[in-house]
Order: structure tokens, then C-alpha cells, then sequence
């Protein structure tokens, strides 16, 4: 089943302290992942941050909101307990804890006040009502990052041969390829054929080698491409080659790369503009925000 979204979460939640002892996070987050049967894979499943569990992540804020409406208590850290108001409310037997239910609860609304918005905008964003505060944040990030990308392809499809050669020569220093910015220029952009080839270091000291491909075309990179970039390896008797298209490869040149003996890593268009986002090519930062949390430690007084 997919994983339930916070909501779901809180009732099942708050079920699992009906026994009015103190229980460890942890071992709630278990025992709720395998009444939703989770597998292995959901239950791994992280935030496009990386930073933290999507399952994890929505227990948290179902712990939260269940808290500030007094249902649970946290005596110690990392420990829930269920409340007389909790223990009221299983009596009350609802068929599902929602934000909505829990809006009856003062303290919930007051910890919860905010501006309304008119409820034209609320059916529009009905769906968002769903995810947790750090996943509305991560994915307006997702999607202002995948504006970006798109805006940054249409620059590097618009730049000169050169320009586009240099861009790469850009990227690759910024990954850690080439040694120095010397090494790397003199490897790189040999060809007139609106792209690029040559060898380049794959590391600092020059103990590895990667051979290197560009092509800064709009249709698709086809299989035929590939067999000759993969001849071309053979040729230098290179074991690893980088192959990078501002359009895309089609499915046939794909599979070719994936089974050949010699490593090729194919970079189309949308995963360049993705690693130039993620090296600071070509790109500038003009807002920044620092989420924090409570320091738990720093109120300890033990």
C-alpha cells in the first residue's frame, strides 16, 4: 500500500498508547509501519532531501499534532504517552483523526492560527492538505529547482560551440575530473562538430583516465552514437567514458550503454542542467533559509 500521509497516521497513533504507558518513538514508528504493511522500499523511502525517512517524517508530525492538541504528552525525550483527553477521544470512537477533528481542541487552534485563505484557493490546494510542513517546503523546492533546470537548458541550447565547451569544462572541474583547469582545456574541445571529445583526467593525479563526448544537439542521441563512442574507448583503450547530450538518448542507445563492458555514463540535457544546479554552474544563490528545531540537550539540566 502507498505510504499514509500524516492524517491517517494520527489514529492509529494514538491506538497504540491505549495501554497509558510510556513508549519509546521508535518503537511506535515500527509497530505502526508493519500495521500499514509497509515494505522494505516504502519504509526506506526518503524526502527528496535525503535527510530523513517519508514515513519517519509523518509519524513525527502526526506525534505533533496530536501533542498540541493534548491528546499525547512527552514526558522524556523521545517517549509518548496518551492523555485523559486522548484516552476520551478512543472512547469517542471517531473513524479517523484528521486536522479538521482536531480543530476543536482550543489549544490546537491557537497553536495552529494563521491567516485564512478564501476557500477558492483552499479546493485548489486541497490535495497539499496532506503533506507534512517540510514536504509542502520540499516540494515548492522541487519544483522552483525543476523551473531552473528547464530555464537553464534553454541557455546552454542557445549558447555559441565554444561557450558550450567551456561550460563543460566548467562542470567537470567542479566534479573533481581533469586535474587543473589547464589539463582540462587542453583535453577538451578538439572536434568542430558543435560538441566536444577528447580524454580527460578522472582524477587529480591523472591515475585514471575518462574519455569524453558532447553534443549539443536537439534530437535524440541514438544507439548508433554510442557504438561508435564505445569503439572509440576500444580505440584509446579506455575502460570509462562520459557521454553528454543537451537533448536526450533514445531508448535503444540506453540499454546499449547498459550492457556493453566498458562503463559509459550517459548526461542528458535535463540531468546537465541538474548537475550544474548542484555544482553552481551557471547558477547563483539569491535566498537562502535555515530550518532549526528545539536543542533538547541544551535543557537538559542532568
Amino acid at each position: 500500500m502507498p505510504i499514509p500521509d500524516y492524517q491517517t497516521v494520527m489514529l492509529p497513533l494514538l491506538k497504540s498508547l491505549k495501554d497509558g504507558q510510556e513508549h519509546p518513538m521508535r518503537e511506535i514508528i515500527e509497530k505502526l509501519a508493519q500495521e500499514f504493511n509497509l515494505t522494505d522500499v516504502e519504509r526506506k523511502a526518503l524526502l527528496p532531501s535525503g535527510q530523513q525517512f517519508i514515513f519517519d517524517n509523518r509519524v513525527g508530525w502526526a506525534r505533533t499534532y496530536l501533542k498540541k492538541a493534548g491528546l499525547i504528552d512527552t514526558p522524556l525525550k523521545g517517549y509518548v504517552k496518551i492523555t485523559d483527553r486522548g484516552n476520551q477521544v478512543l472512547k469517542d470512537s471517531p473513524s479517523k483523526i484528521t486536522v479538521n477533528y482536531l480543530s476543536q481542541f482550543r489549544e490546537f487552534e491557537e497553536w495552529r492560527s494563521a491567516p485564512k485563505i478564501d476557500k477558492g484557493e483552499q479546493d485548489k490546494d486541497q490535495h497539499k492538505e496532506s503533506l507534512t510542513p517540510e514536504e509542502l517546503i520540499e516540494s515548492a523546492y522541487k519544483e522552483l529547482r525543476e523551473n531552473l533546470a528547464s530555464e537553464l537548458l534553454k541557455k546552454v541550447k542557445s549558447c555559441s560551440p565554444a561557450f558550450f565547451e567551456r561550460l563543460v569544462v566548467d562542470l567537470l572541474l567542479a566534479m573533481g575530473y581533469g586535474g587543473s583547469r589547464k589539463d582540462a582545456g587542453m583535453a577538451i574541445g578538439r572536434s568542430g562538430d558543435e560538441g566536444i571529445d577528447g580524454i580527460i583526467k578522472g582524477d587529480k593525479l591523472g591515475l585514471d583516465v575518462v574519455y569524453i563526448q558532447a553534443k549539443r544537439w536537439e534530437n535524440p542521441v541514438s544507439r548508433p552514437e554510442i557504438q561508435k563512442f564505445a569503439g572509440a574507448l576500444m580505440g584509446k583503450k579506455a575502460k570509462k567514458g562520459i557521454f553528454i547530450t543537451t537533448s536526450s538518448f533514445s531508448k535503444d542507445a540506453t540499454e546499449y550503454a547498459d550492457k556493453i563492458e566498458s562503463k559509459i555514463v550517459l548526461i542528458d540535457g535535463e540531468n546537465l542542467a541538474q548537475l550544474m544546479i548542484d555544482h553552481d554552474i551557471g547558477v547563483s544563490n539569491y535566498m537562502t533559509y535555515t530550518l532549526k528545531k528545539v536543542d533538547n540537550d541544551y535543557f537538559s539540566e542532568e
